[in-house]
C-alpha cells in the first residue's frame, strides 16, 4: 500500500562534491544500480533509451528505488553478493544526484513508491544554509515494476561514455571464465581494461587481454574508491595472475606464447613477464599436441630435427632461454610430457616400425656374419644381462638431429641389439657396430657423453689384450692364467 503524502524535502547532506565527475560519470551510477537490482533479483534486461522529446531512460524491473535508499549505510544485501553487484554503501547515487545538479541535468526518478526530483532548499532550521535536498513525490504508478530515472540536459556522447564504463556494453568478448573472473578478448582500437564485477577500474595499455575480476581480494576492495576509476595494478595484479593460471582455453595459451616469442624482439605484452604464466601457457598450449617448444639455439643447431617436426605437422615455438628451461621434465595440464625437442624425438622413435629380416632370409655369406656374434661378444665377456637379443633390421631410424642413418641401435623399451643388415657385408664393420651397442648397453648412456665414451675405452681395451694374449706375442704372458 502507498502512503498518502504531500512532496516532502529529504536532505542529501552532500557536503563535498565530487568534482573530478563528469556528468558521464553520474550516469554510470544510475545504470550501475540498475544492473545491480537485476542482478539480485535476477529480472529482465535493464533498458536504456531517448525518447523522441529528447529525455533518457534508464529502466530496470526491479523492486523499485525508495527514499530511503538515499540514506548512506552499508547494503547488507550488495555485501553478501560481491562477486555479482557494483555498489555496497550507496554513496554512487548521492553523487550522482549532487553532479547532475552540478552540470544542470534535471532528474526524475520513478517507482512504484513514489517519484523524486531535487531542488535547492534551506537546511532545516538553518535558513541561510542552501543545500541539495531530494524532493520526494507520491507515486503516480502504484503497481509499476522497477526504478525508471529519466534525465533531461544529456548529450548521445555522454550516454555512450557512460556506457563504456560496463563490461555489458563493451565488445570485449569472453574467453574463459575462471574462479576469479573472466579472461575477455581486448578490443584492438583501445586499451585493456580491467573490470570489476562488470565495471571499469583500469586501463592497461600493455597488457595482451582485458579482465573482469568477480573475486575480490582485501587489496581491491580497499582500492575501489568512490571515483571508482584509477585503481593501480597493485591492487589487482595478482586476481589477473591468478586467472591466467586458472585458465585453460588453447585460445589464451596460444595470444601468450605468440607474446612470449616476442620477448627477444621487446615487444611482448606484460602478462609474459610473470614466469609461472608462461610457462602455464605453454603447458595449455602443449595438451593440443601440435607444439614443439624450442629456443633460439635449437633454431640454428637442429635444423633437421626441426624441418621433421614441421613435416609431421607440428608449429615450432620458439621460447626464451629461462622459460624453455622450466619446461624440462614437466608435464602439462593433461598429463603428457610437455613437447621439446628431446620428447618429440622420443615419440618419433617409438612410432618407427623397423622391417627385422629373419636368419632364414639371410644369405650365406651375412649368415657366416652373423654367426659370429656370440664370439665377438665374449671378447668382453658377452652380452650384458638387459640384452635380450641381436637383430637384423633391413631399415633402421634416421639419427634425429643430423637425418643421417644409424647403422646400429640399443633399444632399451625392447631390450635388442638392432643391426643393420648392410653392416653383415664384412665381419669388421659387423663386429664393430655391435660392440659398439652393448657399450649402450652396458654403460646406459647415449652417444658424445663421457660415461658411454668410458665404456667404450674400457671394451677397447679388454679386446685389445685378448688380442695380444691369442698371438703369443711379448705381452702374452701379462694375459697368461
Amino acid at each position: 500500500m502507498i502512503d498518502d503524502f504531500e512532496s516532502r524535502n529529504f536532505d542529501l547532506n552532500i557536503e563535498k562534491v565530487l568534482e573530478g565527475w563528469e556528468t558521464c560519470h553520474a550516469i554510470r551510477e544510475v545504470i550501475a544500480n540498475a544492473l545491480d537490482e537485476q542482478a539480485l533479483t535476477r529480472t529482465a534486461e535493464v533498458e536504456i533509451s531517448r525518447n523522441t522529446d529528447g529525455a533518457w531512460h534508464i529502466r530496470d524491473f526491479g523492486r523499485g528505488l525508495r527514499y530511503e535508499h538515499l540514506t548512506q549505510n552499508e547494503n547488507e544485501e550488495k555485501l553478501k553478493n560481491p562477486g555479482t553487484v557494483i555498489g555496497k554503501f550507496g554513496v554512487g547515487l548521492k553523487d550522482a544526484l549532487a553532479t547532475f545538479n552540478r552540470h544542470n541535468v534535471t532528474i526524475r526518478i520513478r517507482s512504484r513508491w513514489g517519484e523524486i526530483t531535487l531542488d535547492q532548499i534551506p537546511k532545516s532550521g538553518f535558513a541561510d544554509v542552501i543545500t541539495l535536498h531530494a524532493v520526494v513525490h507520491p507515486a503516480q504508478d502504484s503497481v509499476m515494476l522497477g526504478t525508471e530515472v529519466i534525465l533531461r540536459g544529456l548529450s548521445d556522447e555522454d550516454i555512450s561514455k557512460a556506457k563504456s564504463f560496463f563490461l555489458k556494453f563493451s565488445d570485449e568478448p569472453v574467453l574463459d571464465h575462471t574462479p576469479y573472473g573472466q579472461i575477455l578478448q581486448r578490443n584492438p582500437a583501445r586499451n585493456a581494461r580491467i573490470y570489476v564485477t562488470g565495471m571499469l577500474v583500469a586501463e592497461e595499455e600493455n597488457f595482451a587481454f582485458s579482465f573482469n575480476i568477480t573475486s575480490l581480494t582485501a587489496a581491491m576492495r580497499k582500492a575501489l574508491n568512490r571515483e571508482r576509476t584509477n585503481v593501480g595494478r597493485s591492487a589487482y595484479s595478482e586476481r589477473v595472475k591468478q586467472m591466467l593460471l586458472a585458465s585453460k582455453s588453447t585460445t589464451v595459451a596460444n595470444t601468450l606464447v605468440n607474446e612470449l616469442m616476442k620477448i627477444e624482439s621487446g615487444t611482448n605484452r606484460d602478462e609474459v613477464k610473470w614466469t609461472d604464466v608462461a610457462v602455464h601457457a605453454s603447458q595449455t598450449l602443449n595438451a593440443s599436441g601440435e607444439v614443439v617448444f624450442v629456443t633460439a639455439k635449437d633454431l640454428i643447431s637442429y635444423t633437421d630435427a626441426i624441418d621433421h617436426a614441421q613435416a609431421d605437422g607440428l608449429r615450432i615455438v620458439t621460447l626464451p632461454e629461462n622459460i624453455k628451461a622450466s619446461l624440462g621434465g614437466i608435464n602439462d595440464i593433461q598429463g603428457n610430457p610437455v613437447r621439446d625437442l628431446s620428447v618429440y624425438q622420443a615419440e618419433r622413435e617409438q612410432s618407427f616400425k623397423f622391417e627385422f629380416i629373419g636368419y632364414e632370409s639371410l644369405s650365406k655369406p651375412e649368415r657366416n656374419v652373423f654367426d659370429q656374434w656370440q664370439t665377438i661378444a665374449g671378447f668382453i665377456g658377452g652380452l650384458p644381462d638387459r640384452v635380450r637379443e641381436v637383430k637384423i633390421s633391413e631399415t633402421m631410424r634416421p639419427d634425429f638431429f643430423t637425418s643421417n642413418e644409424a647403422v646400429g641401435l640399443w633399444d632399451p623399451a625392447s631390450s635388442n641389439i638392432v643391426i643393420k643388415r648392410t653392416q653383415l657385408a664384412t665381419l669388421s664393420s659387423f663386429a664393430g657396430t655391435l660392440l659398439h651397442e652393448i657399450a649402450h648397453a652396458r654403460s646406459g648412456y647415449g652417444d658424445v657423453t663421457r660415461d658411454f665414451e668410458s665404456e667404450l675405452t674400457r671394451m677397447l681395451g679388454i679386446v685389445a689384450a685378448a688380442q695380444l694374449a691369442r698371438t703369443k706375442g711379448p705381452f702374452s704372458k701379462w694375459f697368461s692364467s
